[in-house]
Order: C-alpha cells, then sequence, then structure tokens
C-alpha cells in the first residue's frame, strides 16, 4: 500500500485536496503557503502549534511542538488528537475543531494577548496507515495546511525514493531537518519542494536504508509513498 507522492486524481474522493492553494515545485511564480507565512510573521497571530505524524496503531513518528507544553499535556494531546482522527468516519472533512479541554490548556497567554493565538484547530490528511496532523490557530488558513502537509509527504518520498515507514522509524533526523526548512518558530517559512529538499541534503542527514530490509517488511505490510499514488480521501 502507497503512500502519496502525487496531486490526489480529480475524481470524488479528492474534492477537497484539488480545491487547496497549490504549492510552487521549482517555477518561479509566487507561492500561496509561502506568500502567506510572510504574512504570519508580520502579524504573529497566525501560526502552526504542532505538527504530528503517528501510525494507525497510535505509535508517534515525528512530533514537533512550536509552542511550550509541558511532557504531560504533550502525550495526552497526542493521544487524544489520535483518538479524534481514527475515528472519523472515511470521508469526512480533514480538518476539525482542537477539543475545548486541550484548546485551553495548549498554551500560556498574558492577559493582553489575543485569543486567535490559541491553537484551536487540526488539520490533517490520511496516507496508508499513517496521519500527518497539523495543530494551528484559527486564523491559519486549513486548506494551505493539507497542501502543506502534502509538500512534507512529497519532500520525503523525493529524499528517500520510495519512502516507506520504516524510513521515518531509522531516520529521525531527517524527518526534523525535512520540517525544520519548511516550518520555523510555527511560521510557513517554505513550500518550494527543490528548495527543501535541496536544503536538507546539503546538512547531510538523509541516511540509507538498512540493505536487509525489504519493502514489504516495513511496519503495517510497506508502506512507500512512490509509485502509484493512492489517497484515502482523509
Amino acid at each position: 500500500e502507497r503512500l502519496a507522492t502525487a496531486t490526489p486524481p480529480r475524481d470524488s474522493t479528492s474534492k477537497l485536496s484539488t480545491s487547496t492553494p497549490r504549492y510552487n515545485n521549482g517555477g518561479s511564480s509566487s507561492n500561496t503557503l509561502t506568500s502567506q507565512g510572510r504574512d504570519a510573521q508580520a502579524g504573529q497571530d497566525t501560526m502552526i502549534n504542532a505538527f504530528l505524524v503517528f501510525n494507525g496503531q497510535g505509535q508517534p513518528r515525528l512530533t514537533k511542538f512550536y509552542t511550550q507544553l509541558e511532557t504531560s499535556m504533550q502525550q495526552r494531546l497526542i493521544s487524544e488528537i489520535f483518538t479524534l482522527v481514527s475515528n472519523r468516519p472515511a470521508g469526512s472533512c480533514n480538518f476539525l475543531p482542537l477539543p475545548p479541554l486541550l484548546a485551553a490548556s495548549g498554551t500560556s497567554h498574558s492577559s493582553s494577548e489575543e485569543q486567535n493565538d490559541v491553537p484551536s484547530l487540526v488539520t490533517y490528511r490520511n496516507y496508508a496507515t499513517l496521519y500527518f496532523i497539523v495543530i494551528s490557530t484559527s486564523t491559519e488558513s486549513p486548506l494551505a495546511l493539507i497542501d502543506l502537509i502534502q509538500v512534507y509527504v512529497e519532500a520525503l518520498d523525493k529524499l528517500f525514493e520510495n519512502v516507506c515507514e520504516l524510513d521515518l522509524i531509522f531516520n529521525f533526523e531527517s524527518l526534523h531537518a525535512t520540517l525544520g526548512e519548511m516550518i520555523n518558530g510555527g511560521v510557513v517559512i517554505e513550500t518550494n519542494l527543490d528548495r527543501i529538499v535541496a536544503g536538507v541534503r546539503a546538512q547531510g542527514t538523509v541516511a540509507k536504508r538498512p540493505v536487509n530490509e525489504g519493502r514489504s517488511a516495513g511496519i503495517g505490510g510497506g508502506l512507500g509513498m512512490g509509485g502509484n499514488f493512492v489517497w484515502h480521501g482523509r
């Protein structure tokens, strides 16, 4: 079963994705998501609070928080968000409100701060048995975040050549390096696929998969993202 490497096919299962803002895949035209990131830097009220990846069993493969949270709250958030997302029916909307208790506890703010700086939105996509989840303020565009997740997945596939879940396990540093090329301090700074991949490769963090680990040995029966695109409409 494959994870996505290309834009979802334009059929009834991918209506949400085909309406999302498109990213620049190497050209010089202006980039919707990059522009949005620059606007966020100026406004300081639009930001990503966390980027999470876990498999179908709820095991975290990547957890990156951009707002200060106690470890116990992080663990609780990961557990509750996974339960919330994994139990949603196929074909459901890809974004939903953050549970109120977690939203209230997500960050510490002074009384003078704007409440639209509080994390309140969960945006996610499901590729095979992996869930890619973004927690953000309500001022972030969920459609742009859906596209941002797609860029991240495609970047990983370019780095690992038909990436599978084993690559996520053995190359923890590369996952964070890729995310670091795209997001800094909760603000989207880059969505150009070629520049992201070049930046990660320049850091020398991409490692080869162990020789004895075949594609079919991947957790979940092999989760390659290359080749034929498969997207479950979530």
